[in-house]
């Protein structure tokens, strides 16, 4: 995307913020296909048969995203990582009612190695790391973000410094240190 078409997102953006309805109407066509990349993303972790399909899951974090008030976006890569977010709240919460009387005894293995096979793992897996990926935002909020915005969110190194105001080498020494912290949090409880 060119840099003057991220500068009027941008605009865009901060004019929705503070309560333009027209800039919402214009801001719509530019995001949509970057919000289905990342529910794409996501739904590739998702088990086969799901009900929630990406359209739905863009639709459903964008009318959660439509109420949202008093964010100061700072710039596009914010308001993507604020959308991951949702949609990870959104799968973790489905998740959840499938999994509720299953949470009990011995936690799966996840392997972080290949965090991209997730998809082959059942709901209880990614509420198991989800679980703790919430242990590491106690220890270390910073390097759970990184975590979140990379994985969860599909973001690039690139768009995860410019969300954290960090070096992309802060964020590439963050992600294999929160790797590690995270295979070991998950091998601690199983």
């Amino acid at each position: 995307m060119a840099n003057a078409q991220v500068s009027e997102t941008t605009q865009l953006l901060r004019a929705w913020a503070n309560g333009d309805p027209a800039a919402l109407e214009q801001l719509t066509p530019r995001v949509y296909q970057e919000l289905r990349r990342i529910a794409g993303h996501f739904m590739q972790n998702e088990r086969p048969g799901r009900t929630l399909q990406t359209t739905a899951l863009v639709h459903e974090a964008y009318l959660r995203l439509v109420d949202v008030t008093n964010v100061d976006w700072q710039h596009r890569a914010h308001f993507f990582a604020v959308s991951a977010t949702m949609m990870r709240r959104i799968l973790l919460d489905r998740a959840g009612m499938r999994g509720a009387g299953k949470r009990g005894g011995k936690s799966p293995h996840v392997d972080l190695d290949d965090l991209g096979n997730l998809g082959s793992e059942r709901a209880r897996d990614l509420v198991a790391l989800d679980d703790s990926l919430t242990a590491l935002a106690e220890v270390d909020p910073r390097k759970a973000r990184v975590i979140e915005l990379r994985f969860f969110g599909g973001l690039s190194v690139v768009e995860t410094a410019e969300v954290l105001k960090v070096s992309e080498d802060t964020i590439m020494r963050d992600w294999r240190l929160a790797r590690v912290w995270l295979l070991a949090e998950i091998s601690r409880k199983g």
